[in-house]
């Protein structure tokens, strides 16, 4: 006896076609894998006679939608946030933007705003993943900013409250995912493309009598981006550097090429002990590995390190490196400055993320900064949850 067949999906109404298309938004916003096929498969479990409350169809689309344990690990909280209507407390998500908004310079990337004079991307994370785009009346959010976009926009060093300093470390470990996810996306949609390989053509002809039968085609090389981290854990950066490591470990867990090292008075490898899928367990692993942390700050010996040992190894032609650090340095600044230009030869592009640019009336006339400023390709600010996901758009254009 054969199963019967699932309905039409056309048969659901635009309504419900509407609903799973903002479900399947926000999984994908949250790195789901999903695509047109499994979208389809979706309306067509909606469509199942038996199916009929959200509930009932959740182990189906759980089934439909998860491919890795870390996707069945939060689906429920996805799922009962959109579906029920608790809000998404679960996701993080970088407000989209427009793609002349996210064409940022420099300036208004250290300044944290777009190119019109507007905030920069924001981390709205119980917005209704149903609302449409662009609803920028009162009606369309809820009234009042949450608790959780008050933090996004809160300086890490005035975060006393221990709850929400967590919350504050859960965030910044959601955005690094989130961020993979987003440049993964536009890393494959670019690889689509191909152009006609006319030489190749031709040569391939050459067998038919110069007839052209079959067409080469030729592909652009996919060459996924590295992030190369560098973090001070020194005294001056003890505000910041908690927030800071949930953020790279959410990196290191999510971006199949990156590697993490801590700086204070010496460079310590910490990739492996980050790596830990329990955020608690890496942090621990990373306490006894640390030694040292929370001293003095020699940046200039930390990069020589790095460049004498680890950069052969960790950093090819795609590979960003991005130091974390207030740039308050106890040794010479020639030999830093020398060590950064050296740095630069080797790597892409060189990101400087200073927390202190986020307090008003700071200048970078320190001398470990002053040295280290003409070789860096971005200096932008990283006090807030906001700031690091104003990085996004420059990442993606790597």
């Amino acid at each position: 006896m054969t199963a019967p067949a699932l309905e039409d999906p056309a048969d659901i109404g635009p309504a419900a076609r509407r609903r799973l298309s903002g479900f399947v938004r926000t999984l994908r916003d949250n790195g789901f894998a999903i695509g047109l096929a499994e979208t389809r498969d979706g309306l067509a479990v909606l469509a199942a006679a038996p199916f009929g409350r959200p509930a009932t169809v959740k182990p189906a689309l759980k089934a439909l939608f998860c491919g890795r344990r870390s996707d069945f690990d939060r689906f429920d909280d996805l799922f009962d946030a959109y579906w029920q209507g608790r809000g998404v407390k679960a996701s993080v998500a970088v407000s989209g933007t427009s793609p002349k908004a996210s064409q940022r310079t420099l300036r208004t990337l250290q300044q944290g705003t777009g190119s019109g004079g507007e905030p920069g991307p924001a981390i709205d994370v119980d917005r209704r993943p149903d609302a449409p785009d662009g609803d920028a009346s009162p009606e369309g959010r809820r009234e009042g900013a949450t608790r959780h976009e008050s933090l996004a926009r809160t300086d890490f060093r005035k975060i006393a409250d221990p709850d929400e300093l967590a919350l504050a470390h859960a965030l910044a470990e959601r955005l690094a995912r989130r961020m993979r996810a987003r440049l993964t996306r536009r890393d494959k949609a670019s690889a689509r493309g191909g152009g006609l390989d006319l030489r190749g053509t031709i040569r391939r002809s050459l067998s038919t009598g110069g007839t052209p039968l079959r067409l080469v085609r030729r592909k652009p090389r996919h060459k996924p981006l590295r992030l190369v981290l560098l973090v001070d854990a020194s005294g001056s950066m003890s505000l910041y550097t908690g927030v800071f490591l949930r953020f790279v470990h959410g990196v290191l867990d999510q971006f199949r090429e990156a590697e993490a090292f801590l700086f204070h008075t010496r460079l310590v490898h910490v990739s492996d002990a980050l790596r830990e899928k329990d955020a608690a367990r890496a942090l621990d692993r990373l306490g006894l590995m640390a030694e040292g942390v929370g001293g003095g700050t020699r940046i200039g010996d930390s990069l020589a390190t790095f460049n004498r040992w680890h950069a052969a190894r960790v950093i090819h032609s795609r590979t960003c490196v991005m130091i974390l650090s207030d740039g308050y340095d106890t040794g010479e600044p020639e030999p830093l400055g020398a060590e950064m230009a050296a740095l630069g030869r080797r790597c892409r592009r060189i990101v400087w993320l200073n927390p202190m640019i986020g307090w008003a009336g700071y200048e970078p006339v320190a001398r470990g900064m002053a040295a280290a400023l003409p070789h860096v390709d971005l200096f932008a600010p990283a006090h807030t949850l906001d700031s690091l996901a104003a990085l996004e758009p420059y990442l993606a254009r790597i």
